[in-house]
């Protein structure tokens, strides 16, 4: 502590330590107002009408247009609520196949003993790296063979094969990370693998398994390639596909229901991260992804 704090009053010394922290603080709000301000410019122009949202590209609209919402929600061939739910179906799909297949992959990494483990925990590691691109070509001929292009099987059965190596990594990290005493006191009480995976493995990894939870949800509520590869047919349009169908080349866009539907869309998005932040943050500080 500071010589001259010592000399100072409790309360003095507090209201000393505040005025010094008050230029970091007005800092921090205004580099947060910079990150909130593309959200808060799409929140302000879904409620413009089209005309004033690249004239008057302020956050205040000079005429509320509620009527951006309504408008949009049934601007497309199918209600807005339609694509929500297809959208919900594949999350839904992606988020139970990561969380089943990557930790019993991650169980297998941390805690069982096979020839080329190491190995293979190199090669799980390298197809990191690999972009989508790269194995997009190869995937849709697989499909296309198994009759799966226009179903949602391309986007969820694959994550039920644990081919999403960065959360298999992110489990590895956190299951070596338990005492491997606790798995010697399971076996003593006859528990096998299976038993020491799903009673003493997976209630301790609730945080990485709901950081896998939460990022599967939004890389795949945002995933706008994949989808629009795999998926053809309006009907099986999900969010992302069905937002860009707002725009047409060939006449005028309607850009404030275009909008009004992306702050609809964003929704789930913030409910299932706030729902989920606390475990969030825990699961990244114990696994060493830092």
């Amino acid at each position: 502590m500071a010589t001259s704090e010592l000399t100072l009053p409790r309360g003095s010394a507090a209201r000393a330590r505040r005025k010094r922290k008050w230029p970091i603080h007005l800092g921090l709000i205004l580099f947060g107002i910079v990150l909130l301000y593309p959200l808060l410019w799409l929140l302000a122009s879904s409620f413009k009408p089209t005309a004033e949202i690249f004239t008057q590209p302020g956050l205040l609209p000079t005429t509320v247009r509620a009527q951006n919402y309504p408008d949009g929600w049934d601007a497309l061939r199918h209600p807005f609520s339609r694509y929500l739910m297809n959208s919900a179906i594949v999350v839904m799909g992606a988020v139970i196949g990561n969380l089943v297949a990557c930790s019993l992959a991650a169980y297998a990494f941390a805690r069982l003993e096979f020839p080329g483990k190491k190995i293979w925990f190199a090669v799980m590691l390298g197809t990191i790296m690999l972009p989508i691109h790269v194995i997009i070509v190869p995937q849709y001929i697989l499909f296309s063979q198994l009759d799966w292009i226009n179903t949602f099987y391309p986007l969820i059965v694959p994550k039920f094969l644990a081919t999403d190596a960065f959360f298999i990594f992110l489990m590895v990290q956190f299951i070596r990370a338990l005492p491997g005493e606790l798995d010697d006191a399971a076996r003593i009480d006859g528990c096998g693998h299976f038993g020491i995976f799903t009673r003493v493995i997976l209630p301790l990894s609730v945080p990485a398994l709901a950081t896998t939870a939460i990022f599967t949800f939004i890389w795949t509520w945002n995933d706008f390639f994949s989808q629009l590869i795999f998926l053809t047919s309006p009907d099986l349009y999900t969010v992302p596909v069905a937002l860009r169908t707002f725009v047409d080349a060939t006449s005028a866009t309607p850009w404030g229901p275009l909008f009004a539907m992306s702050i609809v869309a964003l929704g789930p998005i913030f409910g299932f991260f706030l729902a989920g932040q606390r475990y969030l943050v825990q699961g990244i500080a114990t696994t060493g992804i830092k």
